[in-house]
């Protein structure tokens, strides 16, 4: 593996393991040390191993080999220099154990919540022009591939939750201002139309966990980590992820004001932007994100709950936002 991964002849090596995350169904941890060439010369190294144990996420049952499978498709060829994932020196599969195990390049750039926002433009800017490459040139071993998630996962979701969703709305009476609750209610009897012109947008090849603590800013490039819940969905489906996931409500407006714009900056390079409507991707914000905070505001603090009611203000106020 160290041969490989230094591109030298390594006859004797020492690590240390730090873990960097994981949970019970996946494990990441950095091997560092230093290794020995058969020279006798000594380089420190560091590398990442990735192990994922089988696991079943609702409607999308492969998704613990999904990363695996999508390095030995190759798909690292369709990347650039200004955006790619981590390099893979070495990936097995145990069918008997179930599990994988990826190798790969350690990333030391800024990630998290460390990312100013123009590091951030920079991310949701070369995420479209990635999309929008793929888009135009419609490379043949992407149609190919069958490891993909599902295409209509944003819609399958929201679906299986809206009976309870509304429970919930009725449930908040007057807590609830009017205007959102007309807001919520209005998109929900509209939800087919809405995935159904969300899904008429170009249909381009999503990361789906496009977040802060995913994307790695170095040296001017991005570097995208966990792809395993990569598939087909709706132009501007990440740019959504990035807005909106786990962001401080303060932040909500700047974020939409600012980075889907850049996503559609650097689609734009391929897809004619101008004729597309793209209202309908905050109509999808409204079901998607609109459930997620009515949710926030039961059973939470009075804190919590005013913070669900401000997110829910800002998505309301982002409809006057021009994007073009």
């Amino acid at each position: 593996m160290l041969s490989k991964t230094l591109d030298r002849i390594i006859i004797n090596a020492d690590y240390q393991i730090k873990s960097l995350q994981g949970g019970t169904v996946g494990d990441v941890q950095l091997v560092s040390g230093i290794a020995e060439t058969d020279n006798g010369e000594k380089t420190p190294y560091k590398i990442v191993l990735k192990t994922q144990k089988k696991w079943e996420r609702s409607g999308d049952p492969n998704s613990w080999r999904r990363e695996y499978d999508l390095y030995m498709s190759k798909l690292d060829a369709l990347f650039t220099d200004s955006l790619r994932w981590p390099e893979c020196y070495h990936a097995e599969i145990n069918e008997e154990e179930t599990q994988t195990q990826l190798w790969l390049e350690y990333i030391d750039g800024i990630s998290g919540w460390d990312l100013t926002i123009e590091m951030l433009e920079k991310a949701a800017f070369e995420l479209g022009r990635f999309q929008g490459r793929l888009y135009k040139n419609k490379p043949d071993m992407l149609h190919n591939m069958d490891c993909f998630g599902e295409f209509d996962a944003v819609r399958k979701y929201y679906m299986l939750c809206r009976g309870e969703m509304l429970k919930r709305i009725d449930s908040l009476g007057d807590e609830l201002p009017r205007h959102l609750r007309q807001l919520l209610i209005d998109c929900d009897d509209k939800a087919e139309e809405i995935f159904s012109n969300a899904e008429r947008l170009p249909i381009v090849l999503c990361h789906r966990d496009f977040w802060v603590t995913n994307i790695f800013y170095k040296d001017g490039k991005i570097i995208l980590i966990d792809w395993d819940t990569t598939g087909w969905g709706f132009m501007g489906e990440d740019a959504v992820h990035l807005i909106f996931d786990e962001t401080d409500i303060n932040c909500l407006v700047e974020y939409y004001s600012k980075l889907l714009p850049a996503y559609l900056k650097g689609i734009a390079g391929y897809i004619d932007v101008s004729k597309i409507d793209v209202s309908h991707i905050w109509e999808v914000i409204v079901l998607k994100y609109g459930e997620t905070y009515v949710y926030q505001m039961i059973s939470k603090s009075h804190e919590e709950r005013s913070e669900a009611i401000a997110a829910l203000q800002k998505i309301y106020d982002m409809k006057n936002i021009k994007l073009l």
